[in-house]
């Protein structure tokens, strides 16, 4: 007969945090047999109180539960303070049926952490985190000025102006020039196709008869105010991408030795407004160590949301199938009894797994092996699962570049091709000797 094993206690020096906007319900052990548990305030007095409190009982490391941002402050403060923290998905902490308030979450937080039986989430280091910040902040304002520019087409649209029928895009040198004119007061027809640019290939005429409206004194004045929106928050861009580029020179910086490169300004004329002005690739390249804009798919802005994303330390996941999982690209498995019940993808909102995601997509018209493969897989189980399989392709791949320092080698992947090719012959060949022989 066996005796009833008692879970060892790993960390005797741990405490527990259970977070919400309003109160911090901490707990932590005043000595092997006790354990105290304390409310704090929520303001930077009080997460300061916290840390002083856990140092002055002799905590070294401390859990928190993620819940919303809430934590961020404090997980922050204690990191500087030296405790070590570590942030646990909501998930993993299930509590015990009947045991459902802030004291008991705690506690609960603590018992599980003093016992090692927590799994941290990654958190990136502070350079990476400073960067990640700026690119949500940057695609949050692209994405604005997009909504008002979509407001002043809707705009000219009521007023029966058909500009969007006759250039591609309003927010063109042309388009721009029309629509300042307009708010100038201009209401000739003629007058404004005169501003048209010569590479438009449209008649004058056309021009004239899409200038042509019914202005309205409610539909200028929107028209305005989403106009002057829209070049604010394109200003705002421009210092955003001014800040990201600071922040990638102090990554590179901290990787030679605090040595500040001279990266050659870029060549190309940027073609699209949302395209990063400097030379993005090098930066990217000179921080990786491997031009991941080489990939099919991978763009420059692409990379960059995934590198702010993960960092730069690919060791914080043992391979890259934890890779893959941890960005919700691989199939969540559920068995029982031997059988698999379930192997959905895990719903998470990941800008990294969507990063690849969208990468993936683009591959459609691909000529090359992953556009092949995506098409592939669309063809056998839809879009959906086409894109999530391209993307953890993807995704393996940049693990495996970044991980190894290696350039990307479309060989490998043709090789995959022609054999996949080679199985497809020998498979038909077979099918057509059977008919043969029926």
């Amino acid at each position: 007969m066996k005796k009833i094993s008692q879970i060892p206690v790993i960390n005797p020096r741990a405490a527990g945090i259970d977070i919400s906007d309003t109160e911090m319900m901490v707990a932590y052990p005043i000595n092997q047999s006790q354990l105290e548990i304390k409310a704090f305030g929520c303001y930077t007095v009080d997460l300061h109180s916290i840390a002083s409190c856990l140092k002055g009982n002799g905590v070294t490391s401390v859990a928190m539960e993620s819940t919303g941002v809430y934590w961020v402050a404090l997980f922050l403060l204690l990191q500087e303070y030296g405790f070590e923290v570590i942030l646990v998905n909501a998930r993993h902490v299930k509590n015990v049926t009947g045991r459902k308030d802030d004291e008991s979450d705690a506690e609960w937080i603590q018992k599980l952490h003093s016992c090692g039986l927590l799994q941290p989430s990654f958190q990136p280091d502070n350079i990476t985190r400073t960067l990640r910040s700026l690119v949500r902040h940057r695609k949050n304002l692209v994405r604005t000025s997009c909504t008002y520019l979509n407001r002043m087409q809707k705009a000219l649209e009521l007023m029966n102006i058909k500009l969007h029928t006759i250039i591609s895009d309003i927010d063109g040198k042309t388009g721009l020039l029309i629509i300042e004119a307009i708010l100038a007061g201009e209401r000739n027809p003629e007058v404004l196709a005169d501003m048209r640019d010569k590479r438009i290939k449209a008649s004058r005429e056309d021009i004239i008869k899409s200038l042509e409206g019914h202005w309205t004194v409610e539909h200028l004045f929107e028209l305005d105010q989403c106009y002057q929106l829209y070049c604010m928050h394109r200003k705002m861009i421009e210092q955003c991408d001014r800040e990201i580029e600071k922040q990638l020179i102090v990554q590179i910086a901290s990787k030679d030795e605090g040595i500040i490169p001279e990266i050659p300004k870029t060549r190309r004329k940027v073609s699209s407004k949302n395209k990063i002005p400097f030379n993005l690739t090098e930066y990217l390249r000179r921080i990786l160590g491997v031009d991941m804009t080489e990939v099919y798919g991978l763009g420059e802005l692409s990379v960059l949301t995934i590198m702010s994303e993960v960092g730069t330390d690919m060791s914080k996941w043992k391979t890259e199938h934890h890779f893959t999982s941890w960005l919700g690209l691989a199939p969540n498995t559920k068995k029982s009894g031997g059988k698999v019940i379930s192997s959905k993808i895990m719903k998470k909102k990941h800008h990294a797994g969507q990063a690849f995601r969208i990468a993936a997509n683009s591959l459609y018209h691909n000529k090359g092996p992953l556009g092949d493969y995506y098409r592939r897989i669309k063809s056998k189980a839809g879009a959906g699962k086409a894109v999530v399989a391209t993307a953890r392709k993807l995704a393996i791949i940049y693990y495996k570049m970044v991980t190894n320092k290696e350039a990307f080698n479309p060989n490998a992947l043709l090789e995959y091709q022609q054999k996949y090719k080679e199985k497809k012959i020998n498979q038909l060949k077979k099918k057509i000797a059977l008919l043969e022989a029926a």
